[in-house]
């Protein structure tokens, strides 16, 4: 039986609780959470949190697939590069706590600082240098084809290459590489290669790119879903099926029409 998910980022407006109970209602096994789920400026001990967010998740019957980090890895300089490599590594500990190995990861955003020649070095500086502790706490890296950076499949499959470890892949989104700008035909290709490398989903479906893009439920966009399904499942992907929802209502509408599509298709 598929895992089905849903992502936290869409009820970023209610409390986790509510989330929780919405998902649950729905019929969703599992949850991603966001890092400020869990380690905000108001928390004194992120860890003693994790650990009741966990047996909050787990009263309304839900685990954990993934946490997202909100990390920022499109750096050079020595002190930027530990800074960012040791909060992750305090993150991979909340999320051991929460009972995930996920950590849903950011290439990163653009800066004067580091051209765009240099996304890649830059970002597989900061993912080798995870990979000790990710080897030694059993946590995984999802990085996420979201954003500017690390919306190209090509770039992906170098990145990955580059750092050479199990525990470095992606989290595919199925909507950002088309919102990205990509034509269809190039995202269909990007699901192919890089499904190897899946570590976690965002089933995510809309119409259109930039400024033209419009988020709907799954099966009402564009975007080849079941291209994506056929390409996870012939390379093995048994993880999460995460749905990521960005359409226009705000009443739990458009999950529940993606739940739907989720039992009917998964």
């Amino acid at each position: 039986m598929s895992k089905l998910g849903l992502i936290h980022y869409n009820y970023a407006s209610k409390s986790l609780d509510d989330f929780l109970k919405f998902t649950s209602e729905t019929g969703f096994g599992y949850v991603e959470l966001q890092i400020s789920d869990v380690w905000n400026l108001e928390t004194a001990s992120p860890e003693t949190n994790a650990e009741a967010v966990r047996k909050q998740v787990e009263s309304y019957g839900l685990q954990v697939s993934a946490l997202a980090a909100g990390n920022d890895f499109v750096v050079l300089e020595e002190e930027a590069i530990r800074s960012q490599v040791a909060r992750m590594e305090r993150i991979a500990g909340l999320a051991t706590l929460l009972g995930t190995s996920v950590l849903r990861t950011e290439g990163g955003s653009p800066k004067d600082a580091v051209p765009e020649s240099r996304w890649v070095e830059a970002m597989a500086g900061c993912l080798t240098r995870c990979v000790e502790f990710a080897e030694q706490k059993q946590v995984y890296l999802a990085v996420d084809n979201h954003g500017i950076v690390t919306n190209d499949g090509d770039l992906q499959v170098e990145l990955f290459e580059r750092v050479d470890s199990k525990h470095v892949g992606a989290n595919m989104d199925t909507m950002n590489y088309r919102w990205a700008g990509h034509d269809l035909k190039t995202v269909a290709r990007y699901y192919e290669i890089i499904a190897p490398y899946t570590l976690h989903t965002h089933l995510k479906d809309g119409i259109g790119s930039r400024a033209n893009y419009r988020g709907e439920a799954l099966g009402e966009g564009e975007i080849e879903l079941g291209k994506a399904i056929r390409c996870l499942r012939a390379a093995g992907y048994d993880g999460v099926w995460c749905c990521e929802y960005e359409g226009r209502e705000n009443d739990g509408t458009g999950q529940r029409k993606s739940f739907a599509w989720m039992q009917a298709h998964l």
